[in-house]
């Protein structure tokens, strides 16, 4: 969330940058509607002040024998007025706290300005795209050959956009898994094994709600008001809501693994087949809180160790810097690392790296102290280290051989016991 001492200052400004993100933002109306909450709070506090006045004049009537009937209907006529006004405040208070919740993250500085994705910008790449004496095969076409993961069972169980890996294929998923993991906690990131489900003011703290709640399954019943993770930042961002850290306590970077839940894959993934968009994936995430100093240096470190585990698989990727219009909600800037799929002929993006600033801390109350100084609000940052279901399909088109066979990278030998192919 924006800080309104900001949208006061330089209200022009801000809505400009904005729009670069979200062009229909108009910050005019929540300017008025916090204008009308000033002034009904100075209105509310000139009425206790007269109030209180009302109530010594009570006092002193009283103990000089004089009637205060007229004073005692006053008292209560600005008691009820106090209250409605307090009333009206609230309402109007908690509706500039919803529209204020639908504003993005300002784009930071580097970020380049544009509403197309074709403006992204290629910071890099690493590696080429490999070379086939042969027609690259799609990757549900090299399952149904060596049988790794079963779409239609998986649909009878939970529907399209599920899948069900098997055999070597739910082997491979797992030693990716731990390969990556393995590599975070060697860069000094805690491993964490959080909840798979959220209350809804977690999900509000993270920016998820309310803007992205059609994208969010859901459980809404008489016991409970619960949301399936999206992605684990949400419940990482979370674990310290409400809480105020000793600077010396910063940086925290922590990695988890978990399934990620979403609803777009029906809408936005319909003519894409296997494993390109899913209801349900596995990911290890980054996250981070920090001090704003420390927070560049940071979302840097991240992107670094992102790069490093496509790298370490021998994969061709290159490394995006999105312009505003395609960066994340609560983003200040994003960098995307997109791999080369030849089933495809496309790249697709298997990190999304975030800095956000305060902008979830703000949502989520999440603060540090620096001595006796007033409270500041921590910088959050994310990154996924990686999703597999997109890593999955690039090692098995990338690494396809004629005869049908996989290599299976060097580095992942060791987690699957020494199995050097798919055949």
């Amino acid at each position: 969330m924006l800080d309104r001492r900001l949208l006061r200052k330089d209200s022009a400004a801000i809505e400009a940058r904005l729009k670069t993100k979200q062009p229909e933002v108009e910050l005019s109306p929540l300017l008025e509607l916090d204008e009308e909450i000033r002034a009904l709070k100075t209105k509310v506090e000139e009425l206790k002040n007269r109030r209180n006045q009302i109530s010594k004049e009570i006092g002193e009537k009283k103990r000089t024998g004089q009637k205060v009937e007229e004073e005692l209907s006053a008292a209560e006529n600005l008691r009820e007025e106090i209250a409605r006004l307090d009333h009206l405040c609230n309402e109007k208070e908690q509706l500039l706290e919803f529209e204020l919740a639908k504003l993005p993250n300002l784009p930071g500085e580097k970020s380049p300005v544009s509403q197309d994705k074709k403006d992204n910008v290629c910071l890099r790449s690493f590696g080429e795209k490999p070379q086939f004496s042969f027609k690259p095969r799609h990757h549900v076409e090299i399952s149904e050959s060596l049988a790794l993961f079963d779409f239609k069972r998986a649909a009878k169980v939970a529907g399209s956009h599920f899948t069900a890996y098997c055999d070597r294929g739910a082997e491979l998923e797992w030693a990716l898994l731990n390969y990556m993991i393995d590599q975070h906690l060697e860069n000094g990131y805690r491993l964490w094994l959080p909840p798979l489900l959220v209350r809804p003011e977690i999900a509000y703290g993270s920016a998820n709600l309310p803007k992205f709640e059609a994208q969010l399954f859901k459980i809404h019943d008489e016991d409970h008001q619960l949301y399936l993770i999206p992605t684990s930042e949400m419940a990482l961002m979370g674990l310290h809501r409400e809480e105020t850290f000793k600077e010396e306590q910063l940086p925290l970077k922590y990695v988890s693994y978990t399934p990620c839940f979403r609803r777009e894959a029906g809408a936005l993934g319909a003519q894409e087949r296997g494993l390109i968009r899913m209801h349900q994936f596995n990911k290890v995430e980054m996250f981070a809180f920090a001090l704003p100093q420390q927070s560049e240096s940071i979302f840097e470190e991240m992107v670094t160790s992102a790069e490093n585990l496509l790298k370490g698989l021998g994969l061709h990727f290159r490394t995006m810097e999105l312009v505003t219009g395609d960066m994340s909600f609560a983003a200040s800037r994003t960098i995307d690392l997109e791999v080369w799929l030849p089933g495809q002929e496309r790249y697709y993006e298997v990190s999304s790296i975030s800095h956000c600033t305060d902008f979830q801390a703000r949502r989520s109350n999440v603060r540090f102290k620096h001595k006796e100084e007033k409270p500041e609000f921590v910088h959050t940052l994310n990154g996924s280290g990686l999703a597999t279901s997109r890593l999955m399909v690039a090692l098995l088109e990338n690494n396809q051989r004629e005869d049908g066979s996989i290599q299976i990278p060097l580095i992942l030998h060791h987690y699957l016991r020494g199995m050097k192919e798919l055949r």
